[in-house]
């Protein structure tokens, strides 16, 4: 790799963790990264994964008093999380290069439009409904299948479900989609790694940046709106959905 790339991939996971911090919409920063480094697209839509990963992790551990009041509906959506994530990640596999070329324009464009409209579809605190209804597992089942075959929106998309089928506080929605979204992207990353598309030459770029990234997060979140970091990710998935429009 180039030392231009290098830094690329260095500033755009560290911006990605800082985004993720403040906004989330993370993928699109490392997902244009990586595919500017000259990975296909399978394998930067892989090593994304991986690089997003820590901080759902992190995002948990924060949220452990929320989770471990609705216990029993976290262990359900877990399961049927892993199950879609699985679905997703192995549909994925089952792609070649250029039929998920075709693809990802599309993918950009509703990801983006879904992001773009994230305030609109934040949920609103809601009297608390079980997790395991029907509604919500058919809900939680779709949005793993999509988290574990792309990803990008996916904690807006998974935000906006929950807050329909199961309700409840903003900060207690938040934490079952940061446990959801971990369990999502562990098992596509355990089918990725086995199926060999994963970038780690990029991803150990990567990695520590987004760590770095997801700290200042916390310091930029004082200082600058989320408002223009919602923008610039916005910015960002639509000249990805331009360049793969066009270039496709």
């Amino acid at each position: 790799m180039s030392i231009s790339i290098i830094v690329l991939l260095f500033v755009s996971g560290f911006l990605s963790g800082a985004v993720n911090a403040i906004a989330g919409g993370g993928t699109f920063l490392t997902f244009g990264a990586l595919t500017l480094a000259g990975l296909p697209p399978i394998s930067a839509n892989a090593t994304s994964s991986i690089v997003q990963f820590p901080g759902y992790v992190t995002s948990t551990l924060a949220y452990k008093t929320e989770l471990m009041k609705r216990w029993r509906s976290a262990v359900a959506l877990t399961i049927i999380s892993a199950v879609g994530g699985l679905t997703g990640a192995l549909t994925l596999l089952a792609l070649d290069n250029p039929s998920f070329r075709a693809m990802v324009p599309w993918l950009l464009a509703a990801a983006t439009a879904i992001f773009a409209a994230g305030p609109l579809l934040k949920p609103k605190a809601s009297a608390e409904r079980t997790g395991t209804s029907l509604s919500s597992a058919i809900g939680q089942f779709l949005t793993a299948i999509y988290g574990g075959f792309f990803g990008a929106g996916m904690g807006i998309m998974m935000l906006a479900v929950l807050g329909l089928t199961t309700g409840g506080s903003y900060h207690h929605l938040n934490a079952l989609k940061n446990l959801l979204a971990m369990v999502i992207a562990a098992v596509a990353i355990i089918v990725f790694v086995g199926g060999g598309v994963v970038g780690w030459a990029q991803a150990v770029i990567m990695i520590p940046a987004g760590a770095a990234g997801g700290y200042a997060g916390v310091w930029l979140a004082r200082r600058v709106p989320q408002t223009i970091m919602r923008m610039l990710v916005v910015a960002v998935g639509t000249a990805l959905t331009i360049y793969y429009f066009v270039t496709g």
